[in-house]
């Protein structure tokens, strides 16, 4: 699949699509063989635990709130207007704390399978279940840290 020229307009996403991932809401933006972006809703308490991306690297702007934040080990702070490196193989959580919502823009390259987790994940209750169906996309959760 190509890039394709255009504009995803602000709130809007590709194919009006909107999935939720453990009380998450992630919006596709732009999808292509060489990335995937989507916007993110982190209401209070949200997160995504460690884990790590074997075959891609991942890049966050926050938009609005913070995240703490889990980065091969040490504990960070990202706020609005940062931009969250996560090379490939690195491993990271990223959680919100706050009492606020986080709002996020994040793309990661290449997008190898990512978009077809997210179509399985959408709706899932069940972390194990999750944490199963994501290692068949190569993504792989890590043990908590501590």
């Amino acid at each position: 699949m190509a890039a394709e020229t255009g504009i995803t307009r602000y709130g809007e996403s590709l194919d009006d699509i909107v999935w939720d991932i453990l009380g998450q809401t992630y919006k596709p933006v732009q999808l292509s063989e060489a990335s995937f972006a989507f916007d993110t809703l982190f209401p209070p308490g949200t997160f995504v635990p460690p884990h790590m991306h074997p075959d891609q690297d991942e890049f966050v702007r926050v938009l609005e709130g913070d995240f703490d934040l889990w980065l091969d080990g040490a504990d960070l702070k990202a706020t609005a207007g940062d931009l969250i490196r996560l090379p490939t193989g690195s491993r990271h959580g990223i959680f919100n704390h706050s009492s606020a919502n986080t709002r996020a823009l994040f793309w990661v390259a290449p997008s190898r399978t990512l978009y077809d987790l997210f179509v399985r994940l959408d709706g899932l209750g069940d972390p194990a279940e999750v944490v199963r169906i994501a290692s068949e996309h190569n993504i792989h959760f890590l043990p908590p840290p501590g």
